[in-house]
């Protein structure tokens, strides 16, 4: 096991994703986490991907997205995207994927992170930098 999160992040994780109605609506899971890192699972289904039988960027795009923002939640930082890149590298195809989310920089205004998709097969999908912004420290103004 990694390094501990917060207690801040132990008390509000569910308010701040399991209630998520978007994840909910994807289906998409926080099946484990530690402060730096998240991992995300989805079964992406039928009504996920597009006229080609794939998952719809999109799909992989919001996993990729949500695991790093789930990365800065656990060093007790609310975030919002101010960029993302990311390399398609594989198909997503139907069935269960998952996503990892890594902090690589914990910044006072900023945050960097690297995100990875990964196909049923374990095979590396979508590869992705994001920056993000921070709006709430929430060891620093605890109250807001």
């Amino acid at each position: 096991m990694g390094p501990e999160v917060s207690a801040h992040v132990k008390r509000h994780f569910d308010e701040f994703y399991e209630a998520n109605p978007f994840l909910a609506l994807l289906g998409v899971r926080v099946t484990s986490y530690e402060r730096g890192r998240v991992r995300l699972d989805m079964d992406v289904k039928h009504e996920h991907t597009n006229v080609h039988c794939i998952a719809h960027g999109g799909v992989a795009a919001t996993m990729v997205d949500t695991a790093m923002g789930i990365a800065c939640f656990t060093c007790d930082k609310g975030v919002v995207t101010l960029e993302m890149n990311m390399s398609f590298i594989r198909p997503v195809f139907e069935g269960r994927v998952f996503a990892e989310g890594v902090v690589i920089h914990d910044g006072k205004r900023t945050m960097v992170c690297e995100g990875r998709v990964f196909g049923e097969d374990g095979e590396l999908c979508l590869k992705s930098v994001g920056t993000f912004y921070v709006v709430r420290d929430f060891i620093a103004n605890p109250e807001e």
